[in-house]
């Protein structure tokens, strides 16, 4: 092996304690926020909080036993589950008609599906157009909407085309017709770009709070668990209300539920990201290769 030269270990040694400060600095804010969350509310002091100060999961037992908490936690699993099986249908499909170049008009429809990626037609509008499907006051507004996104289209359509022809041509050969191929050839293939999207999708529907805010926020029975989350970061008294409800004054503050509360909206989402990591960056790259 070539001896490395004295410059090369500095640069590798510099390099190394950049991206470790680099890690520190990303992760830190989620281990204070969890080491504050089990800490005991009378022990906490200021400062760096590297290890919880005490054990308290008070604050998680008050949170959970929350019955609109446990209702809004539901509900974001619910739409974090559908919502982007439902996309991941309804694009792959019209990705896979888009990669049809010898479709008459084909030109003129992939235009129109870009030109939808820089022109949106606003926000009142788009209310107008929710409330004339009567979606307005429904769990499906958290659905429909979002059924088609076409920036995970062109991905998709732009990963379908780097697959060979012949795979397509074999299928048909042996009889296959279109669904046939879409279903059993381009799909099972294009796995990794499609575990790309998903992982897009679920983390928007789980993250999501503005379309409840929009659409459901005179329905309480639809709140989805970010959007308590928000109410509760925004609106100090709600958090009182709900340390009272549990009288634990004694035992537990407002900010501690609000570190709680956090955890709880983090980590589900966080358990998704591994079951896809390992299609993730290849779908996303090779996805990305041509226009």
């Amino acid at each position: 092996m070539k001896k490395r030269s004295f410059g090369g270990l500095l640069f590798d040694g510099l390099n190394t304690l950049f991206m470790v400060l680099v890690v520190f600095v990303m992760a830190f804010p989620f281990l204070y926020v969890l080491n504050y969350s089990i800490s005991d509310p009378a022990k906490v002091g200021t400062g760096l909080m590297l290890v919880p100060a005490g054990i308290n999961f008070e604050a998680y037992r008050i949170v959970l036993s929350d019955p609109d908490i446990v209702r809004g936690f539901f509900i974001s699993v619910c739409r974090t589950i559908v919502g982007p099986l439902a996309m991941l249908l309804l694009t792959s499909m019209a990705a896979y008609v888009l990669t049809r170049s010898d479709m008459p008009g084909i030109k003129a429809l992939r235009r129109y599906f870009v030109f939808t990626l820089y022109f949106s037609a606003g926000i009142i509008p788009t209310y107008l157009l929710i409330q004339q499907l009567q979606l307005i006051g429904t769990l499906l507004v958290y659905i429909v909407p979002g059924m088609v996104g076409v920036f995970n289209m062109v991905l998709i359509k732009t990963y379908m085309e780097s697959i060979p022809k012949s795979l397509e041509e074999a299928a048909l050969i042996d009889g296959a017709n279109d669904f046939v191929v879409y279903a059993r050839v381009m799909l099972p293939v294009s796995m990794p770009v499609l575990a790309a999207v998903t992982l897009f999708s679920s983390v928007g529907h789980w993250n999501a709070y503005i379309d409840t805010q929009l659409y459901n926020t005179m329905y309480p029975e639809n709140y989805t668990l970010q959007y308590y989350l928000y109410n509760l970061l925004a609106k100090f008294n709600n958090i009182e209300s709900l340390k009272d409800a549990a009288n634990h004054a004694q035992t537990i503050t407002p900010k501690s539920l609000q570190m709680a509360m956090t955890i709880v909206t983090v980590v589900p989402i966080m358990l998704v990201y591994p079951i896809l990591q390992r299609y993730f960056v290849k779908g996303l790259l090779i996805g990305s290769i041509k226009g």
